[in-house]
């Protein structure tokens, strides 16, 4: 699933409108032309190449990622008809369990997904992008492969790990939502408990309730009826 890349005389001849692999200062500005940030961290515009046209972000303490943006740095443009699928390597007792995010490409130059541990029977564990090395069982990966666009967008992100599109916004919105019942809530007195205050005005907890109740399946049946 991980080996499909360009031969090399397809990236010599687009890349070499611009780029020789022969100098050493066209090799560094190939290994910045991709970016990658988990979230919470430092962005990373160091990746390791693997081959002409597969390259390697190594990220520290797997357990914690929870989303990763991809993006190119506009130092090199994908040549015409290519793109870079995006794959995302946890570690598992075998080596690294490799699954299919997304893709990036001139005309999409950055992509967020939200990632989950890699489940059996829903990921590939070879691994195109070299060998896992012992000691690195806490060590993720995010390989970018230059493949052709069109083949790249007939394949399918695996179910656990998708775009952070409108499911990222859901999410947030309903955590929110919870927040504010949840701080309301904690207010709440019944009528024997309250204290005749002339300047203050009260809204019974029911109405909350009913409120909150109402916003989350409107936003379960259209995350975008808020428009």
């Amino acid at each position: 699933v991980l080996a499909r890349g360009v031969s090399s005389p397809a990236l010599q001849h687009c890349f070499g409108q611009q780029f020789c692999y022969c100098c050493k200062c066209c090799v560094t500005t190939r290994l910045k032309m991709f970016g990658c940030i988990v979230a919470g961290r430092l962005v990373q515009t160091d990746p390791q190449q693997m081959s002409e046209s597969q390259f390697v972000f190594t990220l520290a303490d797997a357990e914690s990622i929870n989303h990763i943006v991809i993006f190119l740095t506009g130092s090199i443009r994908f040549p015409e008809g290519l793109c870079g699928a995006v794959y995302f390597g946890y570690p598992n007792p075998d080596g690294l369990a490799w699954q299919y995010l997304g893709y990036i490409a001139n005309d999409k130059p950055s992509a967020i997904f939200k990632v989950a541990k890699a489940k059996p029977g829903e990921e590939s564990s070879t691994s195109v992008f070299g060998q896992f090395m012992a000691g690195q069982q806490k060590m993720a990966q995010i390989g970018i492969s230059v493949e052709p666009l069109a083949q790249v967008t007939q394949q399918t992100p695996t179910t656990n790990i998708t775009p952070s599109t409108v499911s990222a916004f859901q999410e947030f919105t309903t955590k929110m939502l919870e927040s504010f019942h949840n701080y309301a809530s904690s207010f709440a007195l019944t009528q024997a408990q309250m204290l005749p205050e002339p300047n203050k005005s009260f809204v019974p907890l029911n109405v909350l309730q009913q409120w909150f109740e109402n916003f989350q399946r409107r936003l379960a049946q259209n995350p975008n009826f808020w428009k």
